[in-house]
């Protein structure tokens, strides 16, 4: 027999809630677990407590693999609704406070990762109410994200210019050429474009914002550009240079320690470094909500201290 609606209230919790809607996205108990910091019997107690205030099974496994049942789904609208309002409240009520509260959903590139928690510390502290999700993707997921209207804002180094979006550029990013200190060119005193690219050159995957970076410098100057390996990430390339295997063209803000170590030397490559500048973007047809707004002003307000910020860094 169904339960009473006093009955349901006073044996659901918000935690099976959350717990549920984990689960449900990922399908998945472990993975729930982890995104949640709970064990996977910590999420299973949860799901049978919630299907016994329910009273029916929200999941099901067929085989091995974890089903939601039809009142699983429904129960997934609703929870989401719910969810939502209570964003919506926390909103409101910081709002008629006069503070800026609710969730902000950034995602960054992954050569941005350097560059925003510096940007995110000023702004928690004066947003406190703020809840920030930051996701670090490559370019090709950002730009499909971006496509897919699946966040407030982006953090870019190269902005597709065939898309109508707001642009807001904040810090220049240098790209740099690397080489091991015991490298043949390390203590050239200046190295040619041509030169330099005839090396044993180190790429990340076609579409990354650094070899893009790179491709658009030597279509410009008619140089070729020939790939000795390619590796998925800025790190594992750094640690290829490290290793001897190559040389590279990076982000300035990312080799820091080791230019400071000796660990990597900076090339004196003619036409370097590139630059770039770092971008917040979001579609022209969004309408900002008062988290997004405020992030895009704290920026505004303060590039003059991001960038004297970010030059300190660098020495």
């Amino acid at each position: 027999m169904p339960h009473t609606l006093h009955q349901l209230t006073s044996r659901l919790t918000f935690r099976q809630l959350q717990v549920f809607l984990m689960v449900h996205q990922f399908r998945s108990y472990s993975r729930a677990g982890e995104q949640l910091g709970l064990t996977q019997p910590a999420v299973s107690s949860q799901i049978r407590q919630l299907e016994s205030a329910l009273g029916m099974p929200v999941f099901e496994y067929v085989g091995r693999k974890l089903y939601c049942t039809a009142a699983g789904e429904r129960l997934a609208d609703t929870a989401t609704a719910i969810f939502e309002s209570l964003k919506n409240l926390q909103t409101d009520l910081a709002a008629q406070q006069g503070r800026v509260a609710g969730e902000l959903k950034l995602v960054a590139v992954n050569t941005a990762q350097y560059v925003v928690p510096y940007l995110l510390k000023g702004f928690v502290a004066a947003h406190p109410d703020v809840t920030v999700n930051l996701r670090v993707v490559n370019r090709a997921e950002a730009l499909r994200r971006l496509d897919d209207n699946e966040d407030h804002l982006m953090i870019l180094g190269i902005v597709p210019e065939d898309k109508p979006l707001n642009v807001l550029p904040f810090l220049d990013n240098e790209f740099i050429a690397v080489a091991a200190p015991d490298h043949p060119l390390a203590d050239a005193k200046t190295i040619s474009a041509r030169r330099f690219l005839g090396e044993k050159l180190l790429l990340r995957e076609s579409g990354s914002g650094s070899r893009l970076t790179l491709e658009l410098f030597c279509q410009q100057h008619r140089v070729a550009v020939r790939s000795y390996m390619e590796l998925g990430a800025n790190d594992a390339i750094k640690h290829a240079v490290m290793a001897g295997l190559g040389v590279a063209v990076l982000p300035r803000l990312s080799l820091r320690s080791e230019l400071q170590l000796g660990q990597l030397v900076e090339l004196p490559v003619e036409g370097f470094p590139l630059r770039r500048s770092w971008c917040v973007v979001y579609p022209k047809s969004k309408y900002p909500t008062p988290a997004m707004s405020a992030f895009v002003d704290y920026v505004q307000q303060n590039l003059k201290d991001i960038a004297g910020r970010f030059q300190a860094l660098q020495g």
